[in-house]
């Protein structure tokens, strides 16, 4: 079992798409806690209605942002943490917790980088007027969503699309990759050379095909 920890900000949608897949046994992960820094986290309902324990660290309690990640550092690595998930975490990873679990945090980011990093990934796709957006999962440096890639969905982007209507649909291929990206990472299938991820495939995984005009994709063993 690898022992994963979360970190939330807000509803914790990811959060929940992970929790199912533990729960229908595509993941053999024990979740040892899920990290917020927002009480009012919808998130920290998610953990509760689960049986996993929720912490909430107030970030004003720390003179400086380095302080506030080694006391969430500190947190994890008593809970014999492996992996770090953040699933909508709204904060800048910074060095104290990057160091103490280095290429082991992953982030997921609603655009396909690097194009689009940053907040609102989705608006600036619109803006930009691309005509496939995406998401991808990444493991977190110390830039901003600069981590080497590990895997991407693609979206198409329609022409009747605004910010809400593409991130609902970007969302969904969000809870399809993040917990494949994490099955990857327990299985000892990712290999980063010199910023880039390759990935061991057998043939099974073959059948995970993203596909814009498919809507209906399942992930299968």
């Amino acid at each position: 079992m690898l022992r994963v920890a979360v970190l939330a900000s807000g509803r914790g949608s990811n959060f929940q798409a992970i929790i199912e897949a533990k729960n229908s046994g595509y993941l053999k992960v024990d979740i040892v806690c899920l990290i917020t820094d927002n009480p009012e986290a919808y998130a920290i309902k998610r953990a509760q209605e689960n049986g996993i324990p929720h912490i909430y660290l107030d970030p004003k309690g720390y003179a400086a942002s380095d302080e506030f990640f080694k006391a969430i550092a500190d947190e994890l690595k008593e809970r014999s943490t492996e992996l770090v998930v953040l699933a909508g975490f709204m904060r800048i990873v910074k060095r104290p917790l990057i160091e103490t679990f280095p290429m082991r945090i992953l982030n997921i980011h609603p655009a396909l980088l690097p194009s689009f990093k940053g907040l609102h990934g989705q608006r600036q796709a619109i803006q930009a007027g691309v005509k496939i957006s995406g998401c991808t999962v990444h493991f977190v440096d110390e830039g901003v969503d600069t981590g080497p890639i590990v895997i991407q969905a693609a979206v198409p982007v329609l022409s009747t699309d605004n910010e809400e209507t593409l991130s609902e649909r970007i969302l969904k291929y969000e809870h399809l990759i993040y917990p494949y990206a994490i099955r990857l990472f327990l299985e000892d299938r990712l290999i980063i050379n010199n910023g880039i991820v390759k990935i061991k495939v057998e043939q099974r995984y073959l059948n995970f095909l993203v596909n814009p005009v498919n809507e209906n994709l399942v992930v299968k063993d």
